[in-house]
C-alpha cells in the first residue's frame, strides 16, 4: 500500500493561488491513479479532483473546474494541485489518494491532509 504525504496548504486571502502537493512512497505510486478530495468543517468529503497514471486523463468537480489543476511529476512520485482564483468556499482539508482506479480511490490509500484557508 502506498503513503502518502500532502503538503502546500496554507492561508491566503481570496482570489490568491496555493500549490499542493502529493508525494507518494514507492514505484505503485507511478502507476496509480491519484485523486484530491476536502472536507471542510461540518461537511462532508467531496471528491476534488484525480489524474490517470500516466498524466494523460483528468477530472475535476464542476465546483472548482477552470480553477483547479491537477498534475504529476511521476520522476519525483508527486501529484499537485494548482489552485488559482481561490474562493472562501474552498476553505477545506485537503486529502490525496491513491488507487488502481478512480472509483476505488475512496478505498485507496489516504494521507493525513493538508489545510487550506480561504479569507474574505
Amino acid at each position: 500500500q502506498v503513503q502518502l504525504v500532502e503538503s502546500g496548504g496554507g492561508l491566503v486571502q481570496a482570489g490568491e493561488s496555493l500549490r499542493l502537493s502529493c508525494v507518494g512512497s514507492g514505484r505503485i505510486f507511478s502507476v496509480s491513479f491519484v485523486g484530491w478530495f476536502r472536507q471542510a468543517p461540518g461537511k462532508e468529503r467531496e471528491f476534488v479532483s484525480w489524474i490517470s497514471p500516466r498524466g494523460s486523463s483528468t477530472s475535476y468537480a464542476d465546483s472548482v473546474k477552470g480553477r483547479f489543476t491537477i498534475s504529476r511529476d511521476n520522476a519525483k512520485n508527486t501529484v499537485y494541485l494548482q489552485m488559482n482564483s481561490l474562493k472562501p468556499e474552498d476553505t477545506a482539508l485537503y486529502y490525496c489518494a491513491a488507487a488502481n482506479a478512480p472509483s476505488t480511490l475512496t478505498a485507496g490509500s489516504w494521507g493525513q491532509g493538508t489545510q487550506v484557508i480561504v479569507s474574505s
